[in-house]
């Protein structure tokens, strides 16, 4: 029989890059039931040397952690973390190293490809309202300049939702990654890196457990 977990270990830490991923997790993880795990105690911190801190140093901060969380999730954008190879060379890269720092089978590496905006791109009435602009003049926008025909989502995304607030006006906040994480339809995001973190959340902390995870 596994030895159950120490109760006064939380369940999960996070590592990200930067405030907009932090406001964008947290904002995540208060919805249990949408993402369809149970409710967690978590922290999220900033590493302070952003993408490239977390792609190479993740495996550092978090060792000192091993025994104060029972899971760990890295999350960083491929674009600016300074590399070009495919997302998943990189996931497996740092994974290797969480691996040998006290990680291994209980953490797990998101790669945001190319970066955290692809994930406020989809076809929630939210989004216009978040950027502070009509749906018909964000479409607009997107179609001059930054979508092809076909296409579900922008080119570049972090420019796209950067002139639409300048179009509008409204300030950069992380505040607006958090509110749409709040608020947008889970359902509503296909984007592989997504589906990959509520893929270990449901893994780690299913809905139907009534008790401590298993190690």
């Amino acid at each position: 029989m596994n030895e159950q977990p120490s109760i006064s270990r939380k369940d999960l830490i996070v590592l990200v890059a930067d405030k907009n991923m932090e406001a964008a997790i947290r904002g995540l993880l208060q919805r249990p039931e949408s993402l369809g795990i149970r409710p967690l105690l978590a922290d999220v911190f900033v590493h302070m040397h952003r993408d490239p801190g977390v792609l190479n140093g993740a495996h550092e901060f978090l060792a000192p952690f091993t025994t104060q969380y029972r899971y760990a999730l890295i999350m960083f954008d491929r674009e600016g973390c300074g590399r070009k190879e495919p997302a998943e060379d990189l996931c497996r890269e740092v994974q290797s190293r969480l691996d040998g720092a006290g990680w291994s089978q209980r953490s797990a590496v998101i790669v945001l490809d190319p970066e955290l905006e692809i994930w406020v791109w989809s076809d929630s009435p939210h989004v216009p309202e978040a950027l502070g602009l009509s749906a018909a003049d964000l479409e607009g926008l997107l179609r001059a300049k930054y979508r092809q025909r076909g296409q579900m989502k922008p080119n570049h995304p972090k420019e796209a939702m950067e002139e639409a607030l300048l179009h509008s006006r409204t300030p950069r906040s992380s505040s607006i990654y958090y509110w749409l994480a709040q608020r947008v339809g889970i359902k509503r995001c296909s984007d592989p890196a997504f589906l990959r973190l509520r893929g270990f959340l449901q893994q780690w902390f299913p809905a139907e457990s009534s008790g401590l995870p298993k190690e």
